[in-house]
């Protein structure tokens, strides 16, 4: 009986440590599947000298051109446009935005230039700088967040962070 009320007290600290644990890594991994495909876009976009865009989630922030017509709200999608006229899915991400793990908010679209830098689609006027998505869950009251961002048009990085609010 000493061993199995042992073992029940072990399992009941073990259980909500565990779950916060795959619940941090899912975060982690949803961040990584975001970086990886800004990376995928920045390096299409050099290989080809054209135009590449990561898409958000929300069509009027893709644009209204070929490139941004083409991402729809197919949120992480990776298309690339040449002359304007022949078109390519270069990636189609499925970010696993489900369950536990949301979006805060929408992505922001992000256009490649031919020499790597990203800009926003709709004003093409200097490099993008800023929060491209913000990954969350509402199951952990500390470290909930993981805030992908780009500076200077090609530098990305994660941040983590902690907020009450995740929507």
């Amino acid at each position: 009986m000493v061993t199995v009320a042992v073992l029940a007290i072990l399992l009941a600290i073990a259980v909500p440590s565990f779950r916060s644990l795959t619940l941090s890594n899912r975060l982690a991994t949803t961040a990584n599947d975001i970086v990886g495909a800004l990376n995928t876009a920045r390096m299409e976009a050099v290989k080809r000298n054209a135009s590449v865009q990561f898409c958000s989630n929300s069509s009027s922030a893709n644009g209204t051109d070929t490139l941004g017509s083409l991402c729809g709200s197919d949120g992480g999608y990776v298309y690339t446009s040449i002359n304007g006229a022949d078109t390519q899915l270069v990636l189609a991400t499925n970010l696993g935005l489900s369950g536990a793990v949301l979006l805060n908010g929408s992505m922001k679209a992000v256009r490649f230039n031919g020499q790597g830098l990203g800009y926003d689609p709709t004003s093409v006027a200097s490099p993008l700088t800023g929060t491209v998505a913000d990954i969350c869950t509402p199951s952990l009251s500390t470290d909930n967040h993981r805030i992908v961002s780009i500076t200077a048009g090609s530098i990305i990085r994660v941040d983590t962070s902690t907020s009450a609010t995740c929507e």
